[in-house]
């Protein structure tokens, strides 16, 4: 018995997409008290970042980092690489106040002052100003493309492109002086800066203009290991479920019977805190690592609240275990001085101290010491014997200084006859002088003895450094 072949049909399957396509958010404007404090910050930190490179010291900018000089000028000091160590302290102070800023109240650097969130703000701001609010702005999206709509592209994607131009060009102005700078730009030269200025102004038009929330969420790693520096006693952004729920619209006439409010929770799921939303996520559903902490759906819950006539604090900063509690703001407080908290900070007060206490006794005066190799335990006239060494002298005041150079360590070790003793360095100049130091042959046993020199300003004693070295003398 012989059957036939059944006819295999083929079924088309649509390919499944690996990444979810991205939801454009279009947060609402709120007023508030923290949306008011993040337009503060944002006034103060621009101010002082557009600001800084155009105020002048002492006939020069008052803070540059001239990479091509390696000279680091800020304000009234003046450093050079191997004062690197201030950086790296600075970091580590930086680390430690992120740490302890987390532990107190979470996020507060990405929701209030990171450039990132600052930026955004400021862009956002143009697109208002130029599109409309929210609905405005979701209509046009929606809508075909009319000379109305290009007008109004165009015009809000112009204002962007100069803010970060602006940005771009301010930035670079920290490393060449910014005076210079615009008039180099101005007449189309250097081309290096030129294209420095364009590449940061990229990257502000790219971040704060397209990718916005995307850098929070899926670039920038403090979002991802936020969790292990909270604890249940941290301030955060959290929603009163307990006083919430069940949620649901209802009138303001009913909001005041104590019937429906005991049936009923506080919340009217009116989503407006999901709309002002930088990063477009629910706080009802719980703390996520999107949520940068700007407090920004604090201020329309508590408009809401005000309006149905219900307490405010709905969503609020509080901890877990204030939550879970039910603690007053207070209690919730003094838990803020609890052993993490108080380490960190003394940890960063001591860091901070010391930074000071190290730049305020550090002397303006650097000097590094090269024994050449190639020169080393030789013969000289007389039947001397003689090392010669390269010393770098930095000048790091903003004064000519009078140098006076000596060297100690053996017995009758001197300078040879011809070699400057003293020597001036220009207002921060560094300068590399070869130096011949000599002894009488005999005078020291074969090997490696260590020595040390002395540099010292002619005017000021107290300008005085010494570094060690050694002198070889032939077996």
């Amino acid at each position: 018995m012989t059957h036939k072949p059944r006819k295999i049909i083929p079924i088309a399957v649509a390919p499944t997409p690996q990444y979810a396509p991205r939801r454009t958010i279009h947060p609402r404007a709120i007023d508030g008290f923290y949306a008011r404090w993040r337009w503060a910050l944002v006034w103060l930190t621009q101010i002082f970042f557009y600001g800084l490179p155009w105020l002048q010291w002492g006939g020069r900018q008052m803070v540059l980092f001239d990479l091509e000089a390696k000279r680091f000028y800020l304000f009234g000091l003046v450093l050079y690489p191997q004062d690197f160590i201030y950086l790296t302290g600075l970091l580590i102070v930086s680390a430690l106040s992120l740490f302890l800023f987390t532990a107190v109240a979470g996020r507060l650097w990405c929701g209030f002052a990171c450039p990132q969130t600052v930026y955004t703000e400021i862009f956002l701001w143009l697109e208002r100003r130029i599109e409309g609010e929210r609905s405005a702005r979701l209509r046009l999206d929606k809508s075909g493309w009319t000379l109305e709509k290009l007008g109004k592209k165009s015009a809000k994607h112009g204002a962007w492109i100069a803010v970060a131009l602006w940005t771009g060009f301010t930035f670079v102005g920290y490393f060449i002086p910014i005076r210079v700078l615009g008039a180099e730009v101005l007449a189309l030269q250097g081309p290096w800066q030129i294209f420095w200025v364009l590449c940061y102004a990229l990257a502000t038009y790219g971040n704060a203009g397209f990718l916005r929330e995307m850098v929070c969420q899926h670039m920038c790693p403090y979002a991802r290991f936020q969790s292990a520096m909270f604890d249940p006693d941290t301030l955060i952004v959290s929603y009163d479920s307990a006083r919430g729920e069940p949620r649901g619209a209802r009138s303001k006439e009913s909001a005041a019977t104590t019937a429906t409010a005991t049936a009923q929770g506080d919340c009217i799921d009116c989503s407006l805190c999901v709309q002002v939303c930088p990063v477009g996520i629910d706080i009802r559903a719980g703390l996520q690592y999107e949520c940068i902490g700007c407090g920004l759906c604090v201020d329309a819950c508590d408009s809401v609240m005000d309006k149905i006539q219900q307490p405010r604090g709905l969503i609020r900063y509080a901890t877990p275990n204030g939550l879970a509690g039910g603690w007053s703001a207070a209690r919730m407080l003094r838990r803020v001085a609890r052993p993490r908290v108080l380490i960190y900070g003394a940890i960063l007060l001591l860091l901070s101290l010391g930074m000071v206490v190290s730049m305020a006794l550090r002397v303006p005066l650097r000097v590094n010491v090269v024994l050449d190799r190639a020169a080393q335990g030789r013969l000289a006239a007389g039947g001397q014997i003689e090392n010669l060494y390269r010393l770098q002298l930095m000048n790091a005041t903003e004064a000519a200084q009078p140098l006076r150079i000596r060297a100690q360590g053996l017995p009758g070790l001197h300078l040879a006859p011809g070699d400057e003793a003293d020597t001036v360095l220009a207002p921060t100049e560094a300068r590399w002088v070869s130096v011949r130091l000599r002894i009488a042959h005999g005078s020291a046993a074969p090997g490696s003895h260590p020595i040390r020199f002395e540099i010292t300003s002619v005017d000021d004693t107290a300008l005085r450094v010494e570094e060690k070295a050694a002198f070889l003398v032939p077996r």
